[in-house]
C-alpha cells in the first residue's frame, strides 16, 4: 500500500460500520482523502446520504468538505485498499460477548478483499479476538493470508459521544500491525488526520488490551464510589459533600456515584472476564465492580418505593417522574441505558411511571424497551428521579419541582446537580 496513492485519491479508505465510532472516523479521513462509508442498515444510509447523522452527534456542516460516498452496497466496497472496521461489540442477556457484528464485517471483507489490501479493527473485544476470532474468518473467505497477501492491523476507538471537545482527531491514538512493515504504513495513514499524536503498541494484542482495561478501571472506580454512596446513605452524610472534601488532597481522584450503562463502561469489562474465565482465571476484583454497579438501579429503586410506602396515601395510585432516559447525558444514546431496570422495578410495585428526556427519541424507546416519553409533565408526583443530568435540566430550581410534585414528594437527583438548591421537598441524591 502507498501513501501517496490515498493522497492522491488513486485508492480509497472504507470505513464500515457508520454509529457513534464509525461515522466520525470516516469523516475525518474523508476531509483529506477519498473514502467509501459503508452500512448494512439501509435507512441509515439513506440518512447520511442526506447529511443526517441518525446519533445526532455530528451537525449537516460536519459533513462539508468530504468527499465520501455513502453505501450499503457490496460492490462498492472493492474500490478501497485499507479497510477500517468499527461495528458495535455488544454483549448478550447472559452478559457474554456477542461477535455476531465483529464476524458479519470479517465475512463482508473477506469477500472484497484484494491483495497489497489493510484491514484495521477499531471495535472493542478482548486480546485475542482480532487474530483469533476475526483473522480466520477474513482468509478463510478470501482465500488470502496475512503477511503474505494483506496486512492487519488494530487500533481501538476513544470516542466519547457527546464530547464537543475531544474529537477523533485530537485525541492519542493507539495503533498496532500484524508486523513492523504493517505497524508503520497503519501510523502514517493514521497521522495524516489524527494531531494529538500516535502511541505504537508492540502487538496487536496489547493494543486490544489497553482498550478493555481502559474502560474497565472507570468501571471499578464507579464501583468503589457507589459502595461508598450506599454506606454514606446509611450514616446520613451526603456523598457528594465527602467527595468534595476528599478532592482536595492533590492524588485524590474523583469518580462520581451513578448507574453504569451505555455501550462501553459497563459491557468492556465481561470481554475481559469472559477471555479470563477461558483461560482458566476467575476474575474477583472486576467481576465485584461489575456486580455493585448493576445492583444500583435496584438500590435507587428501592429507596424511592421506601419513601412513597412511608408518605404516600395509595402506593398503587403513586406517581413517579423520570428525568432522563439515555445512558448519559447531552447524548440521544439509550444503548444498555439502565434507566429502564428502575423502571421495572418502580411498575413492579404497581407505581405509575412517567418518562422524560430532552435527547432521546420516543419511537426509539418504545422500540426498544416498550416505554415511550410522556407528552404532558403534571403536577402531582409522589416521587422526581433526575438521572441524566442534560444540561437543560440544569437551570431548573426549587420552585419548578414544587409545582409539579406533593408536598410529601422525594427529589432523588442521582448527580448531586441540585445539592443545596432543594428546601421545599424532601431531597436525596447518591
Amino acid at each position: 500500500m502507498q501513501l501517496t496513492a490515498l493522497l492522491d485519491k488513486q485508492e480509497k479508505i472504507a470505513v464500515i460500520g457508520l454509529g457513534y465510532v464509525g461515522l466520525p472516523v470516516a469523516l475525518a479521513f474523508a476531509k483529506k482523502l477519498s473514502v467509501i462509508g459503508f452500512d448494512t442498515n439501509a435507512d441509515r444510509i439513506a440518512l447520511l446520504q442526506q447529511r443526517i447523522d441518525p446519533s445526532k452527534e455530528i451537525a449537516p456542516a460536519g459533513f462539508e468538505g468530504c468527499e465520501i460516498t455513502f453505501t450499503d452496497a457490496l460492490d462498492r466496497l472493492q474500490q478501497a485498499s485499507f479497510y477500517i472496521v468499527a461495528v458495535p461489540t455488544p454483549i448478550t442477556k447472559d452478559d457474554l460477548p456477542d461477535l455476531s457484528y465483529l464476524q458479519a464485517a470479517s465475512a463482508t471483507i473477506g469477500k472484497v478483499l484484494k491483495k497489497g489490501d489493510y484491514v484495521v479493527f477499531e471495535s472493542t473485544v478482548y486480546p485475542g479476538c482480532t487474530e483469533e476470532d476475526c483473522l480466520p474468518i477474513i482468509e478463510h473467505i478470501s482465500g488470502l493470508k496475512v503477511g503474505i497477501d494483506f496486512k492487519l492491523g488494530y487500533s481501538p476507538e476513544r470516542i466519547n459521544p457527546g464530547d464537543k471537545t475531544r474529537s477523533f482527531e485530537t485525541i492519542v491514538k493507539v495503533v498496532a500491525g500484524c508486523d513492523e512493515e504493517a505497524l508503520e504504513n497503519i501510523a502514517n495513514v493514521y497521522s495524516l488526520v489524527v494531531k494529538a499524536g500516535l502511541h505504537k503498541a508492540t502487538s496487536i494484542k496489547v493494543a486490544e488490551a489497553a482498550k478493555i482495561i481502559e474502560n474497565t478501571q472507570r468501571d471499578l472506580n464507579i464501583a468503589f464510589v457507589n459502595e461508598l454512596s450506599i454506606i454514606f446513605d446509611k450514616m446520613q452524610i451526603n456523598t457528594y459533600d465527602v467527595l468534595e472534601a476528599a478532592a482536595t488532597k492533590w492524588n485524590f481522584l474523583k469518580f462520581q456515584p451513578g448507574l453504569v450503562g451505555g455501550h462501553c463502561i459497563s459491557v468492556d469489562p465481561h470481554y475481559l472476564t469472559y477471555k479470563a474465565e477461558k483461560l482458566g482465571y476467575k476474575p474477583q476484583v472486576i467481576a465485584a465492580g461489575r456486580l455493585i454497579n448493576d445492583s444500583m438501579s435496584n438500590h435507587i429503586a428501592n429507596k424511592i418505593i421506601q419513601h412513597i410506602i412511608l408518605h404516600a396515601s395509595q402506593v398503587k395510585a403513586a406517581k413517579v417522574l423520570i428525568m432522563g432516559a439515555t445512558f448519559k447525558e447531552n447524548v440521544s444514546d439509550i444503548r444498555n441505558s439502565k434507566v429502564f431496570q428502575i423502571i421495572e422495578d418502580l411498575t413492579n410495585f404497581h407505581l405509575n411511571v412517567d418518562v422524560t428526556d430532552a435527547y432521546a427519541d420516543s419511537k426509539e424507546l418504545e422500540h426498544e424497551y416498550g416505554i415511550a416519553l410522556t407528552e404532558q409533565i403534571v403536577n402531582d408526583y409522589d416521587a422526581v428521579i433526575i438521572i441524566v443530568p442534560h444540561e437543560s435540566y440544569k437551570t431548573l430550581n426549587d420552585a419548578y419541582f414544587a409545582s409539579i410534585t406533593k408536598p410529601h414528594a422525594i427529589i432523588a437527583d442521582l448527580k448531586g446537580i441540585y445539592r443545596n438548591k432543594i428546601t421545599s421537598r424532601h431531597y436525596w441524591s447518591l
